[in-house]
């Protein structure tokens, strides 16, 4: 085997081909790993993005039955529908009794 006998001064004699080769390959592996690069950061973006709407959905699954995030407007006036009937029924039963008080008093 023979030793390299590399100087400061030493020369290289390289074809253009050569030359223009090396260059073209240095910038094709810069390409690539800058485009990796940029793809793995948005990659990145995407997955915090993913996890700040996992948990907003998780809060939202939770809270929402529970009557912690508000309710819908349809949901609102079925709920005063409803306490109007529960009043109307509460009345109709006071006036069923009264009703059969009297009739009780009167069968006496």
């Amino acid at each position: 085997m023979s030793e390299l006998d590399l100087k400061e001064g030493a020369k290289v004699n390289l074809d253009i081909k050569t030359l223009v080769g090396i260059i073209v390959s240095i910038l094709t592996v810069a390409g690539i790993w800058f485009s990796l690069k940029s793809e793995l950061s948005q990659l990145q973006i995407d997955v915090l993005r993913m996890q700040d709407d996992v948990k907003l959905n998780h809060e939202f699954r939770v809270k929402w039955p529970r009557g912690e995030m508000g309710s819908l407007p349809a949901d609102a006036e079925q709920n005063l529908k409803i306490e109007y009937l529960q009043t109307e029924v509460s009345n109709l039963k006071q006036t069923v009794k009264e009703l059969e008080l009297e009739l009780a008093k009167d069968c006496k």
